[in-house]
Formats: structure tokens, sequence, C-alpha cells
């Protein structure tokens, strides 16, 4: 009974990760939208403190009667391991360890993109399904030989879905690989706080974090406007309440009691999400070498939700 009910589980939780990968694959559009009135860094405050105040309201009353969870009105919950003082710290902590990875991520990411193309940026970005593997080692946290066929086959289908042009490393690579590492990085530090965390304010915690860290950048390299921010009111909206919001928290949940390396792996659906919505909604171009792509990524996450069958003693 036990089994069945873990196997709901991961189910569920798999289907939230696929959810937050379509959302933030869809949100490449209004991204795109988003950079015609807006800098980068603007773009990311915005987003980032509008996930905060939709989830702040959500976080406020879900800590009223989440044993794990942080009570902002300080009356007593039933059931509590832990004392205030320690769930705070909890909360503090993995918000501002999260968050920080966050515009760390975001920030190589939009300066890499600079010195590169986005195919480029794309493939060496979804490197992180690599690499969540290699840091989970050092954490004790193994794969079945399984995922690692899947990673495999993942990441040829990023080459073919992301590469349109001969592979070279330039400087923008390399500053592209410091958002790969910071990706598979936020996804294993989730990993460690969500199971001693409620995942609404883990989630509206490094939203708090990563706005007010993207201030900084913005102030001293953009000069942002209302008039602009009004203008990109939409995409905005879309990127702050779907993209962070609600896809964020999903990813948080949808962790608890799933492998990091297969919830990287569903995550990385974002990439051909992406493309397949810019072929839908901005009339891009795929090629018959970038469809291959796209179905050599669904086929390792298939490939990695298969069960492996342990060893007999």
């Amino acid at each position: 009974m036990t089994n069945t009910a873990d196997r709901s589980l991961k189910i569920r939780n798999s289907v939230f990760l696929l959810l937050a990968a379509f959302l933030w694959g869809t949100t490449f559009v209004a991204q795109d939208v988003g950079m015609q009135y807006v800098g980068p860094y603007t773009y990311n405050t915005c987003r980032f403190l509008l996930g905060f105040l939709v989830l702040f309201p959500v976080a406020f009353f879900t800590g009223r009667i989440d044993p794990l969870g942080v009570n902002y009105t300080g009356i007593p919950i039933p059931n509590i391991t832990a004392d205030a003082g320690s769930r705070w710290k909890q909360l503090l902590t993995g918000g501002a360890a999260c968050g920080l990875i966050l515009f760390l991520g975001g920030s190589f990411q939009q300066v890499g993109i600079v010195y590169t193309t986005a195919g480029k940026s794309g493939f060496v970005t979804a490197l992180y399904i690599v690499l969540v593997p290699v840091f989970g080692l050092f954490l004790h946290k193994k794969c079945t030989p399984l995922i690692w066929l899947a990673i495999v086959i993942a990441i040829i289908g990023f080459y073919l879905l992301c590469i349109k042009e001969g592979f070279s490393i330039n400087i923008g690579d390399l500053i592209t690989l410091g958002a790969s590492v910071s990706y598979a990085m936020h996804i294993l530090t989730v990993d460690h706080f969500v199971p001693n965390t409620n995942a609404v304010q883990l989630s509206c915690t490094q939203f708090l974090f990563a706005g007010l860290l993207s201030v900084v950048p913005m102030l001293l390299f953009e000069t942002p406007t209302i008039e602009a921010v009004i203008r990109c009111a939409g995409p905005i909206a879309y990127a702050g309440i779907l993209s962070a919001g609600v896809a964020c928290t999903l990813q948080i949940i949808g962790q608890r009691g799933l492998n990091p390396t297969l919830a990287a792996l569903l995550m990385s659906l974002e990439s051909v999400i992406s493309a397949l919505a810019g072929w839908l909604v901005l009339g891009d171009v795929l090629s018959t070498k970038e469809f291959l792509g796209c179905v050599l990524v669904f086929t390792g996450v298939i490939l990695a939700q298969i069960p492996f069958p342990e060893r007999k003693r």
C-alpha cells in the first residue's frame, strides 16, 4: 500500500514539474515581447517582485496551518516539531540561498547571450541536466544507469534542437555555463530545503531576495521608466504571476520526494516547449533536425520515468 501511495505521489509531483516546464517554456514568448520595452534586469526585477507579491497572501495563510511553515500571526499551531525560531531560520536561509542562485542564473544567461547565439545559449543552459547528477554524487544522490542513458539521449536532442551552426566555444558560452551551473545548484538547493519548509513560503521568499538583488544591476546598467514598465505590463504580468509565482512554486512542491536528476530532466522540457511555442505563436520555422531534437528530449524524459529494478543481494 505504501509503495502505491509513493508511486502516486511521484506521478503527481512529476505532473507538477511538467506544468512548470510548460509555463516556463511559454514565457519565452512573453519575454521576447517584453524585451522590446525594458531591459533584462528591469524585466527580472519586476517579475520577481510581482511573483513575491502574488504569493505572499498564500504564504501568509498556509503558514497558519502547515507545521513546516512560519506562522506570521504568532498563533500556536498544533503538532509542530520545531520551534518558531528554527522555522524562521530555515525559511530565510533557504529563501536567501535560492534567491541568490536564481538571480545569478538569470544574470549569467542574460549577459552570456550578448556574446553568443540564442541556440548555443539554450544548449549550454540545458547542460544543467548533466551537472545535477554530477554535483549530486558529492551529496550521495546516485542515479540508475537508465537515467544516465536518458540524460545522454536528451543532450543529443538538445544539440539537434539548439545548435544551428558549427559549435565553437567563446566567452559568451563560458558565461552562459555559469547559468547552467546556477540552475543545477538551484535544483539541489531546493531539494535540500524543501523537506523542512513550506513550499509556498520558500518560493515567495526566494523571489523577494532575487527581486531585490536584481534592482542593483537595473539601476547601474539600465534606465527604467514607469512608462516603459506600463507598456510591458502584459508580458511582466504573465512572467511574474504564471512563470514565477505559479511555476516556481510547482517546482518546489514537485521536487519533494523526487530524485533531483529526474526533476531536472522533467524541467528541461522548458526548452522544447519554448521552441514549439515560438513555432506556433511567433511563426518561427523548425527544421526536421530540430523536430528530431524535440523527439529525442521527450524520449529521454519518458525513459527516465521507467522504474529500474534493484539488484538482489
